[in-house]
């Protein structure tokens, strides 16, 4: 591959500023996606002040908060928890698809990585399962994907 330019996979999080925007609804594997998520991020290297954490009631809130952090340039990326379990009625397909639509449209808007660790499973015990796996992945996640745009953005000038 001479000749070809490569940016690799950079998960240094040193520096970094990251927003996490958590919903309250269904709580305990929230929690767990929270808990998973800081840790993943302190071992990257992100430092503890460099992360705003803040609840909202439910995913659907979820989009409005990261397109106000996203507004304000503050941050290098930003990361969505939460947790929607399917029910009896139609609400679990409408909450699912509207907050995964909303946190993509607000990444492609502000052209600004969002890792979105919103489970959608049918169960409780489906989102405890993969609760951690997540939480760590959308830390990892959120680090390459901020470094992947710095590094675009210098290659791109250069």
């Amino acid at each position: 591959m001479s000749g070809i330019s490569v940016i690799e996979p950079d998960l240094n999080g040193a520096g970094l500023r990251i927003a996490i925007v958590m919903a309250r609804f269904n709580t305990p594997v929230c929690h767990g996606l929270r808990d998973a998520c800081l840790s993943e991020l302190a071992s990257l290297g992100v430092a503890e002040q460099d992360i705003l954490l803040m609840t909202v009631p439910g995913a659907l809130e979820i989009p409005l908060v990261l397109q106000t952090l996203a507004e304000s340039g503050e941050y290098d990326a930003l990361i969505a928890l939460g947790a929607i379990i399917r029910g009896e009625t139609y609400h679990f397909e409408l909450v699912s698809n509207e907050s995964g639509a909303g946190v993509t449209r607000v990444g492609l808007d502000y052209g600004l990585p969002i890792a979105n660790a919103i489970l959608t499973t049918e169960t409780d015990e489906q989102a405890e399962v993969r609760m951690v796996e997540k939480g760590a992945d959308a830390a990892r996640v959120a680090v390459e994907m901020a470094n992947l745009q710095r590094n675009l953005q210098e290659a791109l000038e250069a």
